[in-house]
């Protein structure tokens, strides 16, 4: 789903800028408002004392019923909301967010298998040569 963030100040021209990081944020449902944690908007370079904050929770923008639909989504075990990615839609900030499931156990350890066996085999090529 698309959403719309609230931003402050400076915050637009380091998007415009792509100073951005969506690496470990994520969103939360909170008194019937939809925020997103742990964005990371680069302060942005020419913007002195009124520059902002660069990792704070910063409101999304929806109507009521979506935000209850995506509520529901999550309220089920082991959903949450991440933030896909950012973009630019006439001027004005947008993030896709989507409904995901964690991994459970299994998945972790196949992982981690996996993993291992690929560096194992780049130690014997390693070795080989």
């Amino acid at each position: 789903m698309e959403a719309g963030i609230e931003l402050r100040g400076t915050e637009v021209k380091s998007c415009r800028m792509r100073s951005v990081q969506l690496q470990d944020s994520f969103a939360r449902i909170e008194n019937g408002e939809l925020y997103v944690f742990g964005l990371h908007i680069s302060p942005y370079s020419f913007g002195n004392r009124f520059n902002h904050d660069a990792v704070r929770r910063r409101r999304l923008l929806m109507h009521k019923k979506e935000i209850l639909k995506l509520s529901n989504k999550v309220k089920e075990k082991g959903f949450s909301l991440i933030p896909l990615k950012m973009y630019l839609v006439r001027g004005f900030v947008k993030l896709e967010l989507g409904v995901a499931r964690g991994k459970n156990f299994e998945d972790k350890r196949e992982t981690l298998r996996k993993r291992q066996d690929d560096l194992d085999a780049r130690r014997q090529l390693g070795s080989r040569h």
